[in-house]
């Protein structure tokens, strides 16, 4: 079986972010309910470099859950898979302060994903104000 002896980088760049804020609790491991989409392959496929979680106001912590999924519906538990955790720390609002971002790197050389391949994302708590939150990258 032949293999690819070239390194292929992304050709357009590709910047996506959920359309609303994720501040609902979703306790389901397995990819399924509610999901916020913050990446989708294209065509050729797509990598994802990190990504990026900012609260928009004073929550209290969670877990962000990121799960892959093959680009059916996230509703079949067979088509997700629970990727990594990560920990959002307490936020308090302010005006004077900045609130920390949460910046995720997705593996040495980013996540590499098939055209229509999707990252979700899902909260462990529900948490006041929500996070905002998008995936950077490029398309193949």
């Amino acid at each position: 079986m032949a293999a690819n002896t070239s390194p292929i980088f992304p050709l357009t760049p590709h910047i996506e972010w959920g359309a609303t804020a994720l501040a609902t609790a979703n306790t389901a491991k397995d990819g399924t309910g509610i999901v916020m989409t913050v990446f989708t392959g294209q065509a050729n496929g797509g990598r994802v470099d990190f990504l990026k979680v900012r609260s928009i106001g004073t929550n209290g912590a969670t877990v962000l859950r990121i799960f892959i999924n093959n680009g059916l519906t996230n509703a079949t538990p067979a088509n997700n898979v629970l990727w990594h955790e990560t920990t959002i720390p307490a936020t308090t609002l302010s005006e004077v302060a900045q609130l920390a971002d949460t910046l995720i790197p997705l593996g040495i050389d980013g996540l590499s994903i098939p055209n229509g391949y999707k990252i979700n994302l899902t909260i462990g708590t529900t948490i006041a104000a929500g996070l905002m939150c998008s995936g950077v990258g490029g398309d193949y």
